[in-house]
């Protein structure tokens, strides 16, 4: 009888072992969704603009070389198949980040025209504007013009880049006191626009390439780039004194 009362009394507890072991609130692993990993943050209408938010990061701190699909997809925290799926391939994906780069130059040109007064202060305006906008986004202001690897046939960098040539042309126009048609230029009128665009962005290159250090260092002390640049320009309109 002893015998059989013990068995019965380990019988009986068991069940409350087994119940002390399960785990019935621990949550389930969430699947994995189609667009990212388990920790995606982004909405399906944000992620888009986030892989080109992310995709900046990347070639600003890596440069174009280091711009990947895959890069994006990793500094994005999402899939791998994230990028390809909004934007088809690599060259997909760089021209769109050309097309918001061209349309935050647009801008930044604009805002510089309309703060000058005379013909000779819109023209620094928008020089000193072209320079710092290379300056704060070396990565992206190289990526729109190498054209080589841009897809020019989309809309939004085509149009982009066509708002920033009128720009261009509509401040040579004015500087000329002549309408000018995007369509077709005289000699003269591409001469001018040709000039113009050469010396700003021939400058603003050796600038961030680092080219103008020995020049600058021979210049009287004080006398930082956007000086040289000013004395370039108005040696170049021939319209006021370089001093």
């Amino acid at each position: 009888m002893a015998k059989k009362a013990a068995a019965a009394r380990t019988i009986a507890r068991r069940p409350a072992k087994r119940a002390a072991t399960a785990r019935p609130g621990r949550p389930r692993r969430a699947p994995r969704s189609a667009g990212g990993n388990d920790d995606t943050p982004y909405h399906h209408g944000a992620l888009r603009d986030a892989l080109l938010e992310a995709a900046e990061r990347v070639l600003e701190r890596d440069g174009l070389a280091g711009l990947t699909l895959r890069a994006v997809a990793r500094e994005a925290g999402v899939s791998h198949a994230a990028p390809t799926h909004h934007f088809g391939d690599l060259a997909g994906l760089v021209s769109e980040l050309a097309a918001i780069g061209f349309r935050q130059f647009n801008v930044a040109m604009a805002a510089a025209t309309a703060k000058g007064t005379s013909l000779t202060d819109k023209a620094l305006a928008r020089a000193r504007a072209y320079v710092a906008y290379a300056q704060a986004h070396p990565g992206v202001y190289g990526l729109m013009f190498r054209t080589e690897r841009l897809d020019m046939t989309r809309p939004s960098l085509r149009e982009a880049a066509k708002a920033s040539f009128a720009g261009l042309a509509g401040a040579i126009g004015a500087s000329r006191q002549e309408q000018i048609s995007e369509q077709a230029l005289s000699l003269e009128q591409a001469a001018d626009i040709a000039r113009a665009w050469s010396l700003v962005h021939g400058f603003t290159m050796l600038l961030l390439d680092g080219r103008l250090t020995d020049i600058l260092g021979r210049l009287p002390a004080g006398t930082d780039a956007e000086t040289l640049l000013e004395a370039m320009l108005r040696r170049a309109v021939g319209q006021l004194p370089t001093s």
